[in-house]
């Protein structure tokens, strides 16, 4: 039983897999706040956009282009 807890003790073959488990972790977390960052900005260029577009009149462009 004691060569079991000294062998226990000194192995570190789980170490790299917690530590990849940890790096995992975090880039999923950054990922995550990315997206959300990104979504939010969307969602206002997407209401800023209606509103400009709400505002306009169909054909308007045809006549300002032309100077008139």
């Amino acid at each position: 039983m004691m060569n079991f807890i000294k062998n226990f003790k000194n192995d570190e073959s789980g170490a790299v897999t917690v530590d990849w488990v940890v790096l995992t972790a975090a880039v999923v977390g950054l990922a995550v706040a990315a997206y959300t960052s990104i979504q939010t900005g969307a969602s206002d260029l997407t209401t800023k956009t209606n509103s400009y577009m709400g505002t306009q009149t169909p054909g308007s462009m045809a006549t300002t282009a032309s100077g008139t």
